[in-house]
């Protein structure tokens, strides 16, 4: 009786699982830029040999200025504005990151042509701020909402985001402490800049406190940058943000 029981639960058919139904998923078409931008960015990440440093910067200086820069001043300065006048400042100080690779020379450029990335609905674009290190704070802030807000409606021209010195990629504000960018080419560098945040430090006298910070990744083309030149570049860049009355000079 016990052989006949089994048998008849091994000839049993099994119940299948039930099924639910959901929606298939979407499909978004390639639109030009996008097309453009991942090819570009491809190319970039598997020709050219990047490298990447990292340090931190005390914040607490340059906030206490924007903080008084902006009482009652017509353009309000964000820290971003700072931080690329900074870097076009430090490639006066370093012009051999300001240069771009050829397969038959290296070019160095006259001017320091700051690219600021900027997220739109089709994808990053990354209009130029020219000759930022010659510009005031007031109208560095000023041309960069202005080529935003065309950038965000794809209203900008070629040659207002072809070329430039270096990039600066703020994630900050979303939050992000580090990050490590992928260089837009022709440049031989890529600035990716995170939140600043308040972290435990230890000063010159050897006691703890607290400070803002904020890190920063520099990606160098290998071709152009040697370490020692963007270890160079990144210490200019760091001394700036953090006296930053020379960012105003």
């Amino acid at each position: 009786m016990r052989r006949d029981v089994e048998a008849a639960r091994d000839r049993a058919p099994v119940a299948a699982a039930p099924q639910s139904s959901r929606a298939a998923g979407r499909r978004l078409p390639h639109s030009g830029m996008r097309r453009a931008i991942a090819r570009r960015l491809t190319e970039s990440k598997q020709q050219v040999p990047h490298f990447y440093l990292t340090v931190d910067c005390r914040m607490d200086a340059l906030l206490a200025l924007r903080a008084q820069a902006n009482q009652g001043g017509a353009v309000k300065l964000s820290v971003n504005d700072f931080i690329v006048r900074a870097a076009a400042l430090a490639l006066r100080e370093v012009p051999e990151v300001n240069a771009s690779w050829h397969e038959d020379a290296i070019e160095f450029h006259a001017g320091a042509d700051i690219s600021v990335a900027v997220a739109t609905d089709g994808g990053l674009v990354t209009p130029i701020v020219r000759d930022a290190d010659v510009k005031p704070l007031s109208a560095i802030a000023a041309e960069i909402v202005e080529l935003a807000g065309r950038a965000k409606v794809n209203r900008l021209k070629p040659e207002e985001f072809t070329g430039g010195s270096l990039t600066v990629s703020n994630l900050g504000m979303y939050g992000i402490k580090q990050f490590a960018a992928i260089i837009n080419p022709p440049q031989a560098a890529i600035l990716a800049v995170g939140a600043a945040e308040r972290r435990p430090v230890v000063d010159d006298n050897g006691d703890l406190k607290a400070a803002t910070v904020m890190t920063v990744t520099l990606s160098a083309d290998h071709r152009v940058v040697d370490g020692a030149v963007g270890a160079r570049w990144l210490a200019a860049f760091r001394a700036l943000i953090e006296a930053p009355v020379r960012i105003l000079l």
